[in-house]
Protein backbone atom coordinates (compact mmCIF):
# COMPACT_ATOMS: atom_id res chain seq x y z
CA UNK A 1 0.00 0.00 0.00
CA UNK A 2 2.87 2.11 0.74
CA UNK A 3 4.21 1.41 -2.29
CA UNK A 4 1.52 2.69 -4.49
CA UNK A 5 0.90 6.26 -2.20
CA UNK A 6 4.69 6.26 -3.48
CA UNK A 7 3.87 5.85 -6.97
CA UNK A 8 0.41 7.69 -6.91
CA UNK A 9 1.70 10.72 -5.60
CA UNK A 10 3.96 11.79 -7.95
CA UNK A 11 1.43 10.44 -11.16
CA UNK A 12 -1.20 13.20 -9.35
CA UNK A 13 0.99 15.52 -9.02
CA UNK A 14 2.36 15.15 -12.97
CA UNK A 15 -1.24 15.32 -14.18
CA UNK A 16 -1.96 18.71 -11.77
CA UNK A 17 1.35 20.08 -13.23
CA UNK A 18 0.24 19.16 -16.74
CA UNK A 19 -3.18 20.82 -16.53
CA UNK A 20 -1.36 23.85 -15.75
CA UNK A 21 0.37 24.07 -18.05
CA UNK A 22 -2.15 23.30 -20.80
CA UNK A 23 -4.61 25.64 -19.15
CA UNK A 24 -3.41 29.38 -20.18
CA UNK A 25 -6.19 31.69 -19.02
CA UNK A 26 -4.72 34.73 -20.39
CA UNK A 27 -4.39 34.43 -24.28
CA UNK A 28 -3.25 36.57 -27.24
CA UNK A 29 -5.12 36.55 -30.57
CA UNK A 30 -3.99 38.72 -33.61
CA UNK A 31 -6.88 40.76 -35.28
CA UNK A 32 -8.66 38.97 -38.69
CA UNK A 33 -12.19 40.31 -39.80
CA UNK A 34 -12.69 36.46 -41.50
CA UNK A 35 -12.16 34.65 -38.32
CA UNK A 36 -14.67 33.92 -35.48
CA UNK A 37 -12.93 33.96 -32.53
CA UNK A 38 -14.28 31.42 -29.10
CA UNK A 39 -13.66 32.95 -26.16
CA UNK A 40 -14.83 30.33 -22.63
CA UNK A 41 -16.05 32.81 -20.15
CA UNK A 42 -17.83 32.01 -16.79
CA UNK A 43 -20.04 32.82 -13.76
CA UNK A 44 -17.01 33.14 -10.88
CA UNK A 45 -14.84 34.70 -13.29
CA UNK A 46 -14.56 38.05 -14.92
CA UNK A 47 -13.04 38.05 -19.00
CA UNK A 48 -11.74 40.98 -20.16
CA UNK A 49 -11.36 41.77 -23.74
CA UNK A 50 -8.77 43.97 -24.65
CA UNK A 51 -7.97 45.82 -28.47
CA UNK A 52 -5.62 47.63 -29.44
CA UNK A 53 -7.69 50.92 -29.75
CA UNK A 54 -11.01 52.42 -28.79
CA UNK A 55 -13.94 50.23 -29.77
CA UNK A 56 -17.03 52.11 -31.33
CA UNK A 57 -19.40 49.85 -31.10
CA UNK A 58 -20.28 46.51 -29.52
CA UNK A 59 -23.50 44.69 -30.72
CA UNK A 60 -24.40 41.43 -29.36
CA UNK A 61 -27.78 39.26 -28.16
CA UNK A 62 -28.25 37.71 -24.61
CA UNK A 63 -26.57 40.24 -23.01
CA UNK A 64 -27.40 42.88 -19.87
CA UNK A 65 -25.34 45.87 -19.04
CA UNK A 66 -26.87 45.92 -15.08
CA UNK A 67 -27.34 41.94 -14.47
CA UNK A 68 -31.20 43.53 -14.25
CA UNK A 69 -32.44 42.20 -17.51
CA UNK A 70 -32.78 38.53 -18.34
CA UNK A 71 -29.42 37.75 -20.10
CA UNK A 72 -27.23 34.69 -20.67
CA UNK A 73 -24.15 37.13 -20.70
CA UNK A 74 -23.29 40.81 -18.62
CA UNK A 75 -21.35 43.07 -20.13
CA UNK A 76 -19.65 46.20 -19.14
CA UNK A 77 -17.56 48.90 -21.64
CA UNK A 78 -17.27 52.11 -20.97
CA UNK A 79 -17.49 54.18 -23.95
CA UNK A 80 -14.54 55.05 -25.70
CA UNK A 81 -12.54 52.47 -24.19
CA UNK A 82 -10.51 49.93 -25.66
CA UNK A 83 -11.65 47.07 -23.59
CA UNK A 84 -14.44 45.26 -21.94
CA UNK A 85 -15.35 42.80 -19.50
CA UNK A 86 -17.86 39.67 -19.74
CA UNK A 87 -18.94 36.84 -17.56
CA UNK A 88 -21.68 34.58 -18.03
CA UNK A 89 -24.87 34.12 -16.03
CA UNK A 90 -26.19 30.64 -17.18
CA UNK A 91 -25.04 27.32 -17.40
CA UNK A 92 -24.18 26.53 -21.52
CA UNK A 93 -24.88 30.04 -22.36
CA UNK A 94 -23.67 30.73 -26.05
CA UNK A 95 -23.77 34.08 -27.58
CA UNK A 96 -22.33 35.94 -30.43
CA UNK A 97 -20.56 39.42 -29.99
CA UNK A 98 -19.59 41.89 -32.72
CA UNK A 99 -16.73 44.52 -32.29
CA UNK A 100 -16.74 47.48 -34.44
CA UNK A 101 -13.04 48.97 -34.19
CA UNK A 102 -10.87 50.81 -36.77
CA UNK A 103 -13.99 50.56 -38.94
CA UNK A 104 -14.16 46.73 -39.23
CA UNK A 105 -16.15 44.04 -37.39
CA UNK A 106 -14.52 41.67 -35.32
CA UNK A 107 -16.59 38.16 -34.23
CA UNK A 108 -16.87 36.89 -31.11
CA UNK A 109 -18.36 33.93 -29.79
CA UNK A 110 -19.19 33.87 -25.94
CA UNK A 111 -19.25 30.20 -24.56
CA UNK A 112 -20.05 29.14 -21.03
CA UNK A 113 -17.06 27.47 -19.45
CA UNK A 114 -15.51 25.70 -16.33
CA UNK A 115 -11.59 26.95 -17.47
CA UNK A 116 -12.70 30.66 -18.58
CA UNK A 117 -10.06 33.04 -20.16
CA UNK A 118 -9.28 36.18 -17.73
CA UNK A 119 -7.79 38.20 -20.18
CA UNK A 120 -8.21 37.75 -23.93
CA UNK A 121 -5.99 40.33 -26.18
CA UNK A 122 -6.31 41.16 -29.53
CA UNK A 123 -3.43 42.35 -31.22
CA UNK A 124 -2.77 43.78 -34.70
CA UNK A 125 -1.10 41.09 -36.76
CA UNK A 126 2.29 41.60 -38.07
CA UNK A 127 1.70 42.13 -41.97
CA UNK A 128 4.19 40.29 -43.92
CA UNK A 129 6.76 42.50 -45.49
CA UNK A 130 7.14 42.51 -49.36
CA UNK A 131 10.36 41.67 -50.71
CA UNK A 132 12.07 44.50 -52.06
CA UNK A 133 12.77 43.70 -55.96
CA UNK A 134 16.51 43.11 -56.53
CA UNK A 135 18.08 45.35 -59.63
CA UNK A 136 17.16 43.70 -62.71
CA UNK A 137 20.01 44.72 -65.27
CA UNK A 138 19.18 43.29 -68.77
CA UNK A 139 21.90 41.10 -68.14
CA UNK A 140 20.23 39.45 -65.36
CA UNK A 141 16.95 39.03 -67.76
CA UNK A 142 19.03 37.19 -70.31
CA UNK A 143 19.34 35.34 -67.73
CA UNK A 144 16.03 34.30 -66.30
CA UNK A 145 15.24 33.92 -69.97
CA UNK A 146 18.34 31.59 -70.00
CA UNK A 147 16.85 29.83 -66.95
CA UNK A 148 13.01 29.62 -68.18
CA UNK A 149 14.38 27.62 -71.35
CA UNK A 150 15.93 24.93 -69.25
CA UNK A 151 13.59 24.74 -66.65
CA UNK A 152 13.05 21.08 -67.18
CA UNK A 153 16.88 20.23 -67.16
CA UNK A 154 17.45 22.41 -64.21
CA UNK A 155 14.71 20.60 -62.20
CA UNK A 156 16.22 17.27 -62.78
CA UNK A 157 19.68 17.55 -62.64
CA UNK A 158 19.89 20.75 -60.58
CA UNK A 159 16.81 21.86 -58.15
CA UNK A 160 18.37 24.00 -56.51
CA UNK A 161 18.73 26.44 -59.34
CA UNK A 162 15.08 26.85 -60.14
CA UNK A 163 13.82 26.41 -55.90
CA UNK A 164 12.28 29.94 -56.08
CA UNK A 165 10.97 30.03 -59.40
CA UNK A 166 7.10 29.47 -59.63
CA UNK A 167 5.72 26.98 -62.81
CA UNK A 168 2.94 26.27 -64.67
CA UNK A 169 2.31 24.13 -67.98
CA UNK A 170 -0.97 24.93 -69.62
CA UNK A 171 -0.67 21.48 -71.73
CA UNK A 172 -3.83 20.44 -69.83
CA UNK A 173 -5.83 24.08 -70.28
CA UNK A 174 -4.64 25.84 -73.43
CA UNK A 175 -4.78 29.34 -73.07
CA UNK A 176 -5.37 30.35 -76.11
CA UNK A 177 -5.87 34.23 -77.93
CA UNK A 178 -7.63 34.50 -81.22
CA UNK A 179 -7.04 37.12 -83.17
CA UNK A 180 -7.98 36.64 -86.91
CA UNK A 181 -5.36 36.02 -89.03
CA UNK A 182 -3.17 35.15 -86.23
CA UNK A 183 -3.04 33.21 -82.36
CA UNK A 184 -1.43 33.23 -79.45
CA UNK A 185 -1.23 30.85 -77.28
CA UNK A 186 0.83 30.57 -74.09
CA UNK A 187 2.31 27.39 -73.07
CA UNK A 188 4.61 27.98 -69.99
CA UNK A 189 4.77 30.46 -67.68
CA UNK A 190 7.39 31.26 -65.12
CA UNK A 191 7.27 33.64 -61.75
CA UNK A 192 11.22 34.80 -60.34
CA UNK A 193 9.75 36.31 -57.36
CA UNK A 194 13.14 37.86 -56.57
CA UNK A 195 13.43 40.13 -59.54
CA UNK A 196 9.52 40.37 -59.39
CA UNK A 197 9.96 39.30 -63.12
CA UNK A 198 7.06 36.91 -65.38
CA UNK A 199 8.38 35.04 -68.40
CA UNK A 200 5.89 33.55 -71.05
CA UNK A 201 6.79 30.85 -73.47
CA UNK A 202 3.88 31.49 -76.29
CA UNK A 203 3.30 29.86 -80.01
CA UNK A 204 2.23 32.50 -82.63
CA UNK A 205 -0.02 30.59 -85.25
CA UNK A 206 0.07 31.97 -88.83
CA UNK A 207 -3.37 31.29 -90.17
CA UNK A 208 -3.13 32.93 -93.58
CA UNK A 209 -1.51 32.02 -97.01
CA UNK A 210 0.99 34.97 -96.30
CA UNK A 211 3.88 35.68 -93.69
CA UNK A 212 2.71 38.10 -90.95
CA UNK A 213 5.39 40.46 -89.38
CA UNK A 214 5.74 41.86 -85.64
CA UNK A 215 7.98 43.75 -83.46
CA UNK A 216 10.34 41.26 -81.05
CA UNK A 217 9.97 44.29 -78.24
CA UNK A 218 5.85 44.79 -78.60
CA UNK A 219 4.82 41.92 -75.88
CA UNK A 220 2.73 43.16 -73.48
CA UNK A 221 0.57 41.34 -70.96
CA UNK A 222 -2.96 42.36 -69.93
CA UNK A 223 -3.88 41.06 -66.09
CA UNK A 224 -7.67 42.18 -65.91
CA UNK A 225 -7.61 46.37 -66.42
CA UNK A 226 -3.97 46.25 -66.38
CA UNK A 227 -1.60 46.30 -69.31
CA UNK A 228 2.28 45.37 -68.56
CA UNK A 229 5.16 45.88 -71.38
CA UNK A 230 7.54 43.64 -71.98
CA UNK A 231 11.05 44.14 -70.42
CA UNK A 232 12.58 41.74 -72.76
CA UNK A 233 12.27 39.40 -75.60
CA UNK A 234 13.38 36.40 -77.42
CA UNK A 235 11.27 36.52 -80.53
CA UNK A 236 12.32 36.67 -84.60
CA UNK A 237 9.42 38.90 -85.62
CA UNK A 238 8.04 37.00 -88.47
CA UNK A 239 5.61 34.61 -88.55
CA UNK A 240 5.79 32.15 -92.04
CA UNK A 241 2.21 30.94 -93.64
CA UNK A 242 0.27 28.51 -92.06
CA UNK A 243 2.75 27.79 -89.36
CA UNK A 244 3.88 28.60 -85.47
CA UNK A 245 6.66 30.40 -84.36
CA UNK A 246 7.90 30.33 -80.49
CA UNK A 247 8.81 32.87 -78.62
CA UNK A 248 9.51 34.05 -75.02
CA UNK A 249 9.10 37.19 -73.20
CA UNK A 250 9.06 38.22 -69.82
CA UNK A 251 7.53 41.09 -67.90
CA UNK A 252 9.34 42.86 -64.96
CA UNK A 253 7.70 45.08 -62.28
CA UNK A 254 5.12 47.90 -63.03
CA UNK A 255 5.42 50.91 -65.68
CA UNK A 256 6.10 53.32 -62.23
CA UNK A 257 8.92 50.52 -61.02
CA UNK A 258 7.10 49.70 -58.45
CA UNK A 259 6.34 45.20 -57.63
CA UNK A 260 3.49 44.06 -59.59
CA UNK A 261 3.66 40.71 -57.48
CA UNK A 262 1.55 38.91 -60.10
CA UNK A 263 0.18 35.61 -59.43
CA UNK A 264 0.38 32.55 -61.78
CA UNK A 265 -3.14 31.73 -61.16
CA UNK A 266 -4.17 35.00 -63.19
CA UNK A 267 -6.12 35.15 -66.66
CA UNK A 268 -3.53 35.88 -68.70
CA UNK A 269 -3.87 37.70 -71.94
CA UNK A 270 -0.65 38.56 -74.38
CA UNK A 271 -1.02 41.41 -76.94
CA UNK A 272 0.89 41.48 -79.93
CA UNK A 273 0.27 42.99 -83.05
CA UNK A 274 1.29 41.08 -86.42
CA UNK A 275 0.53 42.29 -89.90
CA UNK A 276 1.12 40.59 -93.25
CA UNK A 277 4.82 41.39 -94.59
CA UNK A 278 4.41 44.07 -97.54
CA UNK A 279 5.56 42.12 -100.93
CA UNK A 280 8.15 44.07 -102.67
CA UNK A 281 6.38 45.18 -105.78
CA UNK A 282 7.87 43.72 -109.46
CA UNK A 283 9.33 46.34 -111.29
CA UNK A 284 8.18 46.68 -115.10
CA UNK A 285 10.37 44.84 -117.78
CA UNK A 286 12.87 47.10 -119.38
CA UNK A 287 11.66 47.86 -122.75
CA UNK A 288 13.05 46.28 -125.90
CA UNK A 289 15.51 48.43 -127.71
CA UNK A 290 14.11 49.26 -131.48
CA UNK A 291 15.90 49.57 -134.32
CA UNK A 292 17.14 52.86 -135.65
CA UNK A 293 15.00 53.81 -139.25
CA UNK A 294 17.35 54.18 -142.05
CA UNK A 295 18.19 58.01 -142.87
CA UNK A 296 17.31 59.22 -146.35
CA UNK A 297 19.70 60.55 -148.75
CA UNK A 298 21.43 63.87 -148.90
CA UNK A 299 20.40 65.51 -151.84
CA UNK A 300 24.14 67.74 -151.54
CA UNK A 301 26.13 64.86 -151.88
CA UNK A 302 28.12 64.32 -154.92
CA UNK A 303 27.10 61.22 -156.88
CA UNK A 304 29.25 58.99 -158.11
CA UNK A 305 29.36 58.59 -161.90
CA UNK A 306 29.84 55.82 -164.03
CA UNK A 307 33.06 56.09 -166.45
Amino acid sequence: MKRFIEIAVPVLCFLQVSHAEEFKPIKDFSLDERVVYTIPVSGSRVTTISFPGSISAIDAAQVTVDGKAPANFQIAHTKSSHFFSVRALGKKAVTNVNVRWNNKTFVLELVESDEPLYSAIFQVADEPRKPQRVAVTPNRLLALLDRAKAYPLLKEHHPEAVAQVEYINYAQKPRLMDYKSYEVQVEEAFRFDPEDTLVFRVLLRNKTEEPLRYSPDGFSLRVGERIYPQSISDASGTIPPRTEAPAYFAVTGTPNGGRNDISLKNEFIVVIDAVPVEQPKPEPPEPEPQPSPAEPPNPYEPMETQP
